[in-house]
């Protein structure tokens, strides 16, 4: 009985694990696809506001908001806010603007909270200062190709778009062990996975770009519609859907910093993040187990080992192993951003920790709702109006400047 019962668990660790497998070669599938996209065409590229919310000083943040500051488009503003007199942001907009003397760099400072979403209580400041019609809002990290706001700015002439995203990948501020893994996910899990969810009829908007038309920001109800909510990129493409206008992904892939350098502060974002996806769509993150074949392989291969089938385990898991890692490699080949220097580059080696972590941040994500952004403690299932904030948080004032 006790055979049949290790034998019945090791079956179905092995199903679990092959669908695994086959969900990272189809993830590999769609990104060669894209990949393989022709950009869309037009001559009538608008001019763009460009919004940057900062928040203090990060790794790799020079280079990513110069290669921002430095992009091939007509006719752009780019606006920074920040939300403290004393943000060491501000010191790197200064060199920005005189690196850049004929770009329109513009720079707000403004503690005015308007809600619980502090980042979006920043947009909302840096907003009245938007000069065009065209609002594309961005990271801070997001690390941009040359042709970024182009590639953006075109897919607006598809009929019926009303907001337009990006896939990023992952670029590691540190070589170690930590930012490897955190590259990783980003590049290996999130990437094929929102590609995969849009072949399924999702039509996501993936926060680190969101640009639409002042025109529909302002029909949906503007930035104040958003600052009550954690997720304000998943509220704000559910607006915009709301509206019978669609959610389109330019042909172009930024990287976003992976800062961490300590496995303990990965495991927080990442269990950050988790949280949150796992508070928008229940059903789909459970599904999303089957995406660390690796970490399924192990149980299968314990408990047939157990009942005397152990080879059997074995060969299930250096399958698998050699399956995640042709996917990953053929993802970082297909997207080519490791020789543009704009991704980290898959450690082999490293897929089967890899999935072991994102296997223990999936359990632990259920263990509690709370979540931790920048200094700020929300729930993802208490009322949105009412998430709670550290208590040692300074008031902010009610005024702010705008600084050209």
């Amino acid at each position: 009985m006790a055979a049949l019962v290790l034998l019945t668990l090791a079956g179905l660790f092995s199903v679990f694990t092959v669908a695994g497998i086959f969900q990272a070669l189809a993830g590999w599938r769609e990104v060669r696809r894209f990949a393989a996209t022709a950009p869309t065409t037009t001559s009538d590229l608008p001019p763009i506001t460009l919004l940057k919310p900062l928040h203090g000083d990060e790794p790799l943040l020079e280079a990513a908001l110069t290669s921002v500051c430095a992009q091939d488009y007509p006719d752009f503003q780019v606006i920074f806010g920040v939300q403290r007199e004393d943000d060491p942001a501000i010191a790197l907009v200064r060199r920005l603007q005189q690196l850049f003397p004929d770009r329109a760099i513009d720079l707000v400072i403004d503690p005015t909270p308007h809600g619980a979403n502090r980042k979006v209580a920043n947009l909302i400041n840096m907003y009245r200062s938007a000069q065009h019609d065209v609002i594309v809002i961005a990271d801070s990290d997001l690390h941009c190709a040359p042709d970024y706001l182009r590639r953006v700015a075109v897919e607006f002439a598809v009929p019926d778009v009303g907001l337009v995203t990006t896939l990023y990948a992952g670029l590691a501020a540190d070589p170690g062990l930590p930012g490897l893994l955190g590259a990783s996910a980003i590049n290996h899990f999130f990437l094929p996975g929102a590609l995969m969810s849009r072949a399924l009829g999702r039509e996501d908007c993936l926060g680190a770009t969101m640009a639409l038309r002042r025109e529909t920001l302002e029909r949906i109800g503007g930035l104040h519609a958003l600052v009550a909510h954690l997720a304000d990129d998943n509220v704000l493409g559910q607006l915009v859907r709301a509206q019978n206008l669609r959610i389109r992904i330019a042909t172009t892939v930024p990287a976003t910093t992976v800062p961490e350098a300590t496995l303990g502060a990965l495991f927080s974002h990442e269990l950050r993040w988790s949280r949150t996806i796992l508070s928008l769509v229940p059903f789909e993150y459970a599904a999303s187990a089957l995406q660390y074949p690796l970490a399924l392989a192990l149980p299968a291969w314990a408990f047939g080992a157990a009942a005397g089938y152990g080879l059997w385990g074995a060969a299930l898991y250096v399958v698998a192993w050699a399956a995640r890692g042709a996917a990953a490699r053929g993802i970082d080949l297909s997207l080519g951003l490791t020789r543009a220097g704009r991704a980290t580059q898959a450690a082999i080696w490293l897929l089967p920790l890899r999935d072991l972590l994102s296997m223990a941040v999936f359990l632990a994500s259920y263990a509690s709702d709370r979540v931790e952004w920048r200094g700020n403690i929300m729930h993802t299932h208490a009322s949105d109006e009412n998430p709670t904030t550290p208590e040692d948080e300074p008031d902010p004032a009610p005024e702010g400047k705008f600084v050209p």
